[in-house]
């Protein structure tokens, strides 16, 4: 109704909006009762929506206009970029939070929607990567193609390891998916084609002949070289998103979500496990090569020590805090593992045990994650409980 409409599409835009400022105080702050204060109040806001019953209202009304929550979220970030547009750390730190997302957000796919305990999302982050060094020294692709070929490339490779993967349960997926990663790693390390140890360089991003390392200004304002980057970073991050939340809500999403649940009953249905386990497998690769790619040609270089086991455990921490299969959530989180470590950096003593008691405190309070993947209830408007 009318009457109940208007609070629920104001609390869609507040929620959001208050986060992506509380994501520009953080980027900003220097002073350490600054970080503190910040830590204090989200942890406060975590409380007040899962203990109370107007933060659950809250929670609710965000879920029922997701459309106006994603517009809100859309137009703080770019309220957030054009605020930092001179900064070079922030922008950076902006980037690398939506690029891990990004990356996130097909490894929801995979353990989430799939079921895939994918314990290797790092080394095909950083084939994504060395597929961007190898194909931007060698050829003269389009960039734009290159980002493409990063994921079509993570997705074949990730074929030699579904193999494996479709045939042993539980543990034993993820004991094979860290092998997989270890084995590429050592690889690389011995290959000298692709740099040994020392990694490759990688030339700038350049869709349509613009550089990105080389822009230094929009229409004669000064900006900093990653703002186009982390332009490119939201705006992937944003297809990411798109295509995600279409697949959950397709048929495909159902199917993959019955083969999850209860592979036994869903044969009985006529649903392959194994057919759609390996879908939510390659797209979720797709996405991580993408976003790969872009990573490295923002860095510039790729090494093998982006492809470890430490930095596949990052990822999957990404996916668990923000709540498993909850997209938003993993942009909640990114922040909270790769950038408030980051911050913290002015109380070295202190930083780590701040780090891990932040985590621990919402791990052990809202055990579903930051934003826990509410119930699907088919047949409801939008596939998922309201």
């Amino acid at each position: 109704m009318p009457g109940n409409g208007l609070p629920k599409r104001a609390a869609a835009v507040a929620i959001p909006a208050l986060a992506f400022a509380g994501l520009a105080w953080l980027l900003g702050a220097e002073r350490e009762w600054e970080i503190v204060t910040i830590l204090v109040g989200f942890l406060a806001v975590l409380v007040v929506l899962d203990r109370t019953q107007p933060g659950r209202a809250v929670a609710a009304a965000c879920r029922a206009e997701r459309s106006v929550a994603n517009a809100t979220a859309v137009i703080a970030t770019l309220v957030v970029l054009w605020t930092f547009r001179e900064e070079h750390f922030a922008l950076l730190m902006v980037a690398t939070v939506a690029l891990s997302a990004t990356a996130c957000v097909g490894l929801n796919i995979q353990m989430a929607f799939g079921g895939i305990a994918n314990f290797a999302a790092a080394a095909f982050f950083t084939l994504g990567a060395y597929t961007a060094a190898v194909l931007t020294g060698h050829t003269a692709l389009p960039h734009l193609l290159v980002l493409a070929a990063g994921g079509a490339v993570t997705s074949v490779l990730g074929l030699v390891l579904l193999l494996p993967v479709l045939r042993t349960r539980g543990h034993y997926v993820a004991l094979v998916t860290i092998a997989f990663g270890l084995l590429l790693r050592n690889l690389l390390e011995v290959n000298d084609t692709f740099g040994g140890p020392q990694g490759m360089k990688i030339p700038a991003f350049a869709p349509f002949g613009f550089d990105f390392g080389t822009i230094t200004s929009i229409a004669g304002i000064e900006v900093s070289f990653y703002l186009p980057y982390a332009l490119a970073a939201a705006a992937l991050f944003g297809m990411a998103f798109l295509a995600a939340r279409c697949l959950e809500l397709s048929w495909i999403g159902i199917a993959i979500d019955a083969v999850r649940t209860d592979p036994i009953a869903a044969s009985t249905f006529g649903l392959s496990p194994a057919r759609w386990k390996a879908t939510a497998f390659l797209i979720g690769n797709a996405m991580i090569g993408v976003a790969g790619a872009l990573y490295g040609m923002m860095n510039g270089f790729v090494n093998p020590n982006g492809a470890g086991f430490g930095e596949s455990l990052t990822l999957i921490s990404i996916v668990v805090l923000g709540g498993l299969g909850n997209l938003w959530g993993t942009v909640a989180a990114s922040a909270v593992v790769l950038a408030l470590p980051e911050k913290l950096q002015p109380i070295q003593e202190y930083r780590l045990l701040i780090f891990a008691a932040v985590v621990i405190a919402i791990l052990r309070f809202r055990p579903g994650g930051l934003l826990p993947r509410p119930l699907r209830v088919l047949g409801s408007r939008d596939g998922v409980e309201a």
